[in-house]
């Protein structure tokens, strides 16, 4: 039997420190990266994603960054295609791929090669759901996922209004949930290592909001109004935590003092999301940074050299 290639994946809250941990391991065990976030694929989405700079790459690989406009669409499903290619990639190069990131959802689909259904489209059944939204709301759209695919209703956002109406349509097509999916007992085709961050909780939260200050010192609100100006304000991109609420602050709907509070707050409930996501759908080693941090990290480096190696 052809043995599994090896592939290291590194979840986490957002702020818990996964960018840092993936260029010391990279750079350790001659690893390339892939992004597991959803919304860093985008360009000119910088700031708002925590996006790693060139400087802070160190000279390691980096893949599925910058590689769409705001505008354009990509779904888990082509996220996967990408990532498997990626994954390829960096194995024929004899390296170590790393896929980091905090969309739970499209780590698992590379992990657990989820198959997605082929179904196709009912146009008339689509512009019926968009003005149902229009006229009840996406969280009224949303709720109605709970009882045909209770699995998308828990994953997708509200307001991913696209997702949301295609799983409903998928489900009136076939009758069956969006995706025919793995379970997260499948064998994987990789020699997985899923390492976890976590942190005491008011510690992540306290680096949420000065993370959300720095991005506002390093110019997210320019950075958003240059977005809007070019036409972006209305795309799916735009609804992500870290854009929809400086929107509401260029279009006059909040203050900037409130706008910033939501930012805080609705990251802090992201990172809440994620560790639950992740603890319920993944089978993760975990490691703890709350204290001792370059203690952890060498434990980190003993832990996946005992993997790898």
């Amino acid at each position: 039997m052809t043995k599994k290639k090896p592939l290291v994946v590194i979840v986490g809250p957002t702020a818990v420190g996964k960018t840092d941990l993936s260029i010391r391991l990279a750079e350790t065990f001659n690893g390339e990266i892939i992004s597991g976030d959803s919304m860093q694929v985008y360009r000119g989405m910088d700031i708002g994603t925590a996006k790693i700079t060139e400087k802070e790459m160190r000279g390691i690989p980096h893949h599925l960054v910058n590689i769409k406009k705001p505008d354009e669409t990509f779904s888990v499903a082509d996220f996967q295609n990408e990532a498997k290619n990626c994954i390829a990639s960096i194995h024929k190069k004899r390296k170590v791929p790393f896929l980091v990131g905090g969309t739970g959802l499209y780590v698992n689909a590379v992990i657990y090669d989820y198959q997605f259904t082929d179904a196709s489209e009912d146009p008339a059944f689509r512009s019926e759901l968009e003005a149902f939204a229009e006229e009840n709301g996406n969280e009224a759209l949303h709720n109605r996922l709970k009882e045909v695919d209770p699995v998308s209703y828990r994953e997708l956002h509200p307001n991913n209004r696209r997702r949301v109406i295609r799983a409903l349509e998928v489900y009136r097509l076939t009758g069956k949930p969006l995706r025919e999916r793995g379970t997260e007992q499948a064998a994987s085709p990789y020699d997985t290592v899923v390492i976890g961050l976590t942190m005491d909780r008011e510690l992540l939260y306290e680096r949420i909001n000065q993370r959300v200050d720095l991005m506002i010192e390093a110019g997210l609100i320019d950075e958003v109004r240059e977005l809007a100006e070019k036409g972006y304000s209305r795309c799916q991109s735009m609804q992500a935590i870290g854009y929809k609420e400086i929107v509401q602050y260029i279009e006059g709907a909040l203050s900037k003092a409130d706008a910033i509070e939501l930012l805080k707050k609705n990251s802090r409930r992201f990172a809440k999301r994620q560790l639950t996501w992740f603890r319920n759908k993944m089978a993760i080693d975990w490691f703890d940074m709350t204290e001792d941090r370059e203690e952890k990290l060498k434990e980190i480096d003993h832990f996946l050299e005992g993997k790898l190696l």
